[in-house]
This record gives structure tokens, sequence and C-alpha cells, in this order.
């Protein structure tokens, strides 16, 4: 007997949202966490900036380290000096982001705006290459915007640095946070 695609998809997301109701709390408790989370990060941008940067040290030092490891049973496959100038370059990378976190902030909040100023400027050549269709006016400013975000921490580095990473780590917290516990909310209370 087989089933057809659009019937297979309908029984997943019924089962899908059979899973949502039945650990609905979970969900709700981990929304508000996630949002509150989120909030305290905008707050306490400084610490919350330092604490991620610090995480991201130790994870390139644990990687590193695990990397070393694979790499002591695979010292013939023939790109093992590529692989272990990897493992060196991450475990300089992170015990150097955990000897100066803050300065490392600041790499990271100038690495955010070059990403920022190039995605922006490749923005507005797309939407100049696309101009005849409706929408490359919104692909134009999406480009725009991206430059001047990137000019206006160009222009407030160093202070920048201390809020930024904190500014997205909260944004990101709160848009997955609070969908999460109002359709949570939205399932326990409804009949």
């Amino acid at each position: 007997m087989t089933i057809s695609l659009d019937a297979a998809a309908e029984v997943y997301r019924e089962a899908m949202r059979q899973s949502v109701r039945r650990y609905s709390l979970w969900y709700l408790v981990e929304g508000v966490l996630l949002t509150l989370a989120g909030i305290l990060a905008m707050v306490f941008p400084l610490i919350s900036s330092t604490a991620a940067v610090l995480m991201l040290g130790w994870l390139l030092i644990f990687s590193g380290a695990l990397q070393a490891i694979n790499l002591i049973s695979a010292r013939h496959v023939p790109h093992f000096w590529l692989q272990l100038a990897a493992v060196l370059l991450s475990l300089i990378a992170g015990f150097l982001i955990l000897r100066d976190p803050l300065q490392s902030l600041a790499i990271l909040t100038l690495l955010v705006l070059v990403f920022f100023m190039l995605e922006g400027m490749s923005k507005i050549v797309f939407a100049l290459t696309i101009r005849p269709l409706p929408i490359w006016g919104y692909v134009l400013a999406s480009g725009v915007v991206g430059v001047l975000l990137s000019i206006f921490l160009l222009v407030n580095l160093p202070e920048t640095a201390v809020w930024l990473v904190a500014l997205l780590i909260g944004v990101q917290f709160i848009t997955i946070g609070v969908p999460l516990a109002l359709m949570a909310w939205r399932i326990r209370t409804s009949p």
C-alpha cells in the first residue's frame, strides 16, 4: 500500500501537533526562559558579550583538542599538515580570546561590521541588477540599511563592541522565545 506525499506530510504534521500539545508546558517554560535571557543579555551588555566571547574561546580550544586527538591516529592521511594547521589555529585563537576577551570582543564587532558592509553592498548590486522586478526597491533598501548600519558601528567604535554582541544575542533569544511561548500558551489555553 502506498501513501501520497500530501497524505504523508499531513500525518507528519499531525504527529508534530500532538507532540507540541503533549509537551506544551516545556515549550512554554523554554520560551519564557529564552525571552528573559534575551532581555537580560540586552540589559547587561558587557556581561553577556564577554560571556559569549569567553564561550567562543573555550569552544575553539575544546574543538581544537578533539581534532588533535583524532589526528593522533591519522598521521598518514593525505591532508595531515593542513588539518594540523587547523588544529593549531583553533587552539591559538581560543587561547588568545581567553587571554584578552575585551579585545576579542572588539575584533568580533569588526567582523560583524565588515559582514554588514559586504552584505549591504552585495544587496545593493543585486537590487540594481534585478531593477525591473517589483521588489527591487525593498532589496535596495535592505542593502542601504546594511551599509548604513556598518558605518554607524564603525563611527561608534569602541562603544559598539560592548553592546553589539549582546544586542544580537538578545534579539535572537527573544525572537526564538516569544513565538515559542505564545505557541505553547495558545495550545494550553485552547480547548
